[in-house]
């Protein structure tokens, strides 16, 4: 290259568009840059970014981190950017992030939806599909061929979230303490919890629970000691793990009920941390899917959500997004 042009400089100059697709999770955030061709030039990771589990500050540190670095390598100003984060069904929530990235000032077309949407177009592109979503939380989205979409789930740890890793992980501390009791049968949870913990016996749980505060993300990490605790035979979290799979699929046969989906072909994709760390989840949901929608494809989503949000930017970028709009 001439003196003082970098790769970077070339491909900056011979690209039109760039746009950032973001994937803001309870755990972990991705953004991706992409060319028009839907490439993807740099990715980068930060922390968790809902404002259900962050304050809005945290969440503006996280998102202006990702974007920051993306776009460090590169002297370039995208074309637009789609933030795919929980709660964006809520026009509160929405307005919330659109704030976030004013002050963050990039000054281009920002576009806000449901990471469930983002997880869905990743999967299964524009055609009419449903996808479950076990992270953190978790939710069940679908969307039909005219374009209209419905939910479930997705009502945080408090309300709801039922077969997510936070859900699963505090079933585990609840089998954990009704063991202790002896309210419930003894598991292998008990050891596990405990060392995972560092803490020489249940009634320590009180203290790391309600004293120090155990982060979500902490308690929905716990959920991996509920796969190994199954696979060991271990009947209780077994047992977890089953309702953790008709939960999912209840709020998922809710929404393509509603949809009038349940005869139709559509794939199904499986997303989020738990579903793919945590196979016998994902086939038990598989399993009785198929009794619910017995047309539909059930695939696992094996690449980054955010991939979604880097279609539905460009399209944004483009003019041509059409969102779903709910029932």
């Amino acid at each position: 290259y001439p003196e003082g042009r970098t790769t970077s400089d070339r491909w900056s100059k011979s690209v039109r568009m760039h746009v950032l697709g973001i994937d803001a999770g309870g755990t972990k955030t991705v953004c991706l840059l992409a060319d028009e061709r839907g490439r993807i030039r740099e990715e980068t990771h930060g922390g968790g970014a809902t404002l259900q589990t962050a304050s809005e500050l945290e969440t503006e540190k996280v998102l202006h981190q990702v974007m920051e670095q993306a776009l460090a390598p590169h002297d370039i100003r995208p074309d637009a950017i789609c933030v795919g984060i929980a709660g964006a069904d809520r026009p509160g929530d929405v307005k919330a992030v659109l704030d976030i990235m004013r002050r963050i000032g990039l000054k281009t077309r920002v576009v806000v939806v449901s990471d469930a949407l983002v997880a869905l177009v990743a999967g299964a592109g524009d055609q009419p599909g449903v996808v479950i979503v076990a992270g953190t939380g978790s939710i069940a989205y679908g969307r039909d061929a005219a374009g209209r979409a419905a939910r479930a789930g997705g009502w945080g740890y408090l309300l709801g979230d039922e077969g997510g890793g936070f859900w699963i992980g505090r079933a585990a501390l609840s089998a954990v303490v009704r063991a202790f009791d002896g309210r419930a049968p003894a598991t292998r949870l008990t050891d596990l919890v405990l060392k995972e913990m560092r803490l020489g016996t249940p009634v320590e749980l009180i203290d790391a629970i309600y004293d120090r505060g155990l982060p979500g993300p902490a308690v929905a990490g716990l959920a991996d000691l509920v796969r190994q605790a199954a696979l060991a035979g271990d009947a209780v979290a077994a047992e977890i793990l089953s309702r953790a799979a008709g939960e999912l699929v209840a709020a998922a046969a809710s929404v393509v009920t509603r949809l009038g989906m349940r005869g139709d072909v559509f794939p199904t994709v499986l997303a989020g941390g738990h579903l793919s760390a945590i196979p016998a989840l994902a086939a038990d949901v598989t399993t009785r899917w198929a009794e619910v929608a017995p047309r539909s494809e059930v695939r696992p989503l094996d690449i980054e959500p955010a991939s979604g949000a880097v279609t539905l930017a460009l399209a944004e970028a483009r003019g041509t997004l059409r969102l779903p709009t709910y029932l």
